[in-house]
């Protein structure tokens, strides 16, 4: 909308200006709001992230996570199949359906998460809790033969206790890891999440044994103040 003698008048509270910014917006408190969800909320509302995710159809802002993995390092391929842990609401199996190519047949993608998802064309959706004793078993039976990405998204939720918090992390990590050893074929990709800081020894050197490239890496997409950050292991080695 522009004023008589032609410039644009200013873009609405919320909206984006010329520069393609998002113009912030304030987010009052409501009666019976934490201030944390007030907080939440505004930071969720001033996110481009967020909004180019809602623009594009996609399911959550994470999404952005894994195409700016696989843009850095290459990480799917048309006709792969994937094995998505942890994948609810669905933003990381959207990406994964299109990089493999799943709607035109070229590839396979199996989602699990013990939170219900949505059901998504170009995917196999199971709701399963990963860390029963016998959760990797069923998954294998569900695959019939190795895959080519492990990748997880898997988180515990926080408890604001930062050792805590680390060692769940790290426990779904090692999850992960545990299963991707089992199931990728050679060459394989395997993603997982990890706090700042990395991973684990332990797990380090698992990875190293059995990928020949292992990197830690924070999408852009990850927010700033977040301790998140992810391994990319690549270059399977194959069953010793």
């Amino acid at each position: 909308m522009t004023e008589k003698n032609g410039k644009k008048k200013p873009g609405a509270r919320g909206s984006s200006d010329t520069t393609g910014r998002l113009l912030h917006t304030k987010v009052k408190s409501a009666r019976g709001r934490k201030v944390s969800s007030t907080l939440w909320l505004e930071r969720q509302l001033n996110d481009p992230y967020v909004v180019e995710a809602r623009a594009r159809g996609l399911r959550s802002r994470a999404a952005f996570k894994l195409m700016q993995l696989d843009d850095k390092y290459k990480l799917l391929k048309p006709g792969d199949s994937v094995v998505d842990l942890g994948a609810a609401p669905g933003g990381w199996t959207q990406v994964a359906i299109d990089r493999v190519g799943a709607l035109k047949g070229k590839g396979q993608v199996l989602a699990l998460d013990i939170l219900v998802m949505e059901p998504m064309a170009g995917a196999k959706v199971i709701q399963l809790d990963f860390t029963e004793d016998d959760a990797d078993v069923k998954v294998k039976e569900m695959l019939g033969g190795p895959v080519n990405a492990v990748i997880s998204d898997m988180a515990a939720p926080t408890t604001g206790h930062r050792q805590t918090d680390h060692i769940r992390i790290v426990y779904m990590c090692e999850l992960a890891l545990d299963f991707a050893v089992d199931v990728l074929a050679p060459g394989g990709v395997f993603i997982a999440k990890v706090l700042k800081g990395g991973t684990e020894n332990d797990i380090l050197e698992l990875l190293k044994k059995n990928f020949s490239t292992v990197r830690h890496a924070k999408p852009e997409a990850s927010r700033a103040d977040s301790r998140e950050a992810y391994v990319v292991a690549t270059g399977f080695r194959g069953k010793t």
